[in-house]
């Protein structure tokens, strides 16, 4: 059975699609006829991008990076598996349907970027500079891709070239974490020598900086991860103080370099989640999903799970400081900001204070529902507001990686320098708080950084990692504290089922 254009990529499971031996097994692709054109490349390079669009991979980003730590809490009635993560439930994990799907699509991802990788460079009605842009966005979703898996479940299976038959998909895991991590920074490292800097970012796409910027994040989280005792960690090779001075170079090529002027801090809070300005300087690598598709995933339901349910009508939501409101449909009450969380913001946060609600307006400026009243029945992340929904239907997005994030890592890295003290204390100011206080210590200073990420950073699934890379996860997440976990038992999940019972060599 051949197939002209590539169909699904390798899932990281062998499924079969028929008992029929002449049939390929499903999640492999035929390109005997692909890859002749700039548009078939462009088109592959499209598909890569397109497998961390589906739902259960965009979701998955929240549940595994911020509601299974005391940011936020489930509805009552969500389903079994988030349930499972929010209680750190570690009996049931092997067979959660959230990292099970999550592991499957970081899959997909890498097989699409390693049939780009393989296959573009021996394209010879390519132009040399589409060839390197579309090579480097390869590498760099394969980076992204085992750099979310090595965070979730340590050692896993590499594949480095497309997956074509059924003894492909059974290759062993990394043989450590060296080994996998080592592949993680040399993707990034290539995907930054390919890739171009735009002069405007590409709303879903990446570039140089981006990749610079996922180095830097790479570097810092296996440096910290060390440096705090986290098991397994410890046993690498590298050397602390060495890949906390890389984190901080491959940081500075995007936060302290002349040269690079596409991106930078958002002077207003706001602006860097108004769903209108995907291309804001703080937007180094956003999800594409837009309003006008045709599927969820082509287009956005994410605001529908962090607002409560209300009234099944238009609700208005206060900008800031300001008279202006703007509207909003109402929710499903999925991701609930916990009062751990709201309630540990420094006074006169406007991350706080603007980007969490806890009243709600009609047209005219009334208050229709708030916490105080009961209508509301929390305060909700207002990160992901899109007034001109349609229906279910919006173009909020994932952010996977903000100008500010990349700034926070260098000054985690670089520890009290001046310069990363001007980075934090800009991130502070734009929040309406005061400097750091000066003189503190390395450790200290580090400590305030991560303090200041939970704030900068809350709602977009960073916490659980960076709790993780601190070996925290035991002694700061209520449920694994509560059952008495250590943090052997917390620093990975464990691979799914359903992928060890198919590959023997796990």
């Amino acid at each position: 059975m051949k197939i002209r254009n590539i169909i699904t990529a390798f899932a990281g499971i062998a499924v079969i699609a028929s008992c029929s031996l002449d049939e390929y097994p499903y999640g492999f692709y035929s390109e005997d006829n692909f890859y002749q054109t700039a548009a078939d490349a462009e088109a592959a390079v499209n598909y890569i991008y397109d497998a961390i669009t589906y739902i259960e991979y965009s979701r998955a980003i929240v549940f595994l990076g911020d509601m299974n730590t005391d940011a936020l809490s489930p509805k009552g009635d969500a389903a079994a598996a988030t349930k499972e993560l929010d209680t750190w439930n570690l009996n049931n994990l092997r067979t959660n349907t959230t990292l099970g799907n999550f592991y499957k699509y970081s899959y997909i991802t890498i097989n699409r970027a390693n049939a780009v990788i393989a296959k573009v460079p021996g394209m010879t009605s390519l132009d040399e500079s589409y060839k390197n842009r579309y090579i480097g966005e390869a590498y760099f979703m394969r980076g992204y891709s085992y750099f979310c898996l090595a965070r979730n479940f340590g050692c896993v299976p590499i594949h480095l070239t497309p997956v074509t038959t059924i003894e492909d998909t059974t290759v062993p895991a990394a043989e450590s974490l060296d080994e996998l991590w080592g592949i993680i920074i040399n993707d990034f490292k290539k995907a930054a020598e390919l890739l171009p800097l735009y002069g405007t970012p590409i709303t879903g796409r990446t570039d140089q900086a981006a990749a610079y910027g996922m180095l830097a994040k790479a570097y810092l989280y296996i440096a910290s991860a060390k440096d705090h005792g986290a098991p397994q960690y410890s046993n690498m090779s590298h050397d602390v103080d060495d890949y906390y001075a890389k984190a901080v170079e491959a940081a500075a090529k995007v936060v302290d370099n002349a040269e690079q002027t596409t991106y930078g801090f958002d002077e207003n809070l706001l602006d860097i989640y108004d769903v209108s300005k995907p291309t804001g300087p703080e937007h180094l690598f956003l999800m594409s999903m837009d309003v006008t598709g045709e599927t969820e995933g082509q287009y956005s339901k994410i605001s529908k799970m962090y607002i409560p349910y209300i009234s099944g009508a238009t609700i208005y939501i206060k900008q800031g400081d300001t008279d202006e409101y703007i509207a909003s449909h109402d929710g499903w009450s999925e991701y609930r900001t916990t009062d751990e969380l709201y309630d540990s913001f420094e006074t006169g946060d406007r991350r706080h204070d603007w980007l969490i609600v806890d009243k709600v307006y009609d047209a005219d400026g009334n208050v229709v529902a708030s916490v105080d009243d009961g209508k509301l029945t929390y305060p909700f992340c207002r990160k992901f507001i899109d007034p001109n929904f349609s229906g279910d239907k919006t173009s909020t997005k994932p952010f996977l990686l903000r100008y500010s994030d990349v700034a926070l890592v260098y000054a985690e890295a670089a520890g009290p320098t001046d310069k990363a003290y001007e980075l934090v204390n800009y991130i502070r100011n734009r929040a309406g708080l005061a400097n750091l206080a000066t003189g503190l210590s390395t450790d200290e200073f580090r400590e305030a950084v991560l303090k200041e990420r939970s704030y900068e950073l809350a709602f977009e699934g960073d916490k659980c990692y960076d709790l993780r890379r601190w070996n925290k996860l035991h002694t700061e997440i209520t449920a694994a504290r509560e059952q008495g976990y250590t943090a052997e038992d917390l620093v990975f999940y464990p691979i799914p089922s359903l992928e060890t019972d198919l590959n023997p060599n796990l």
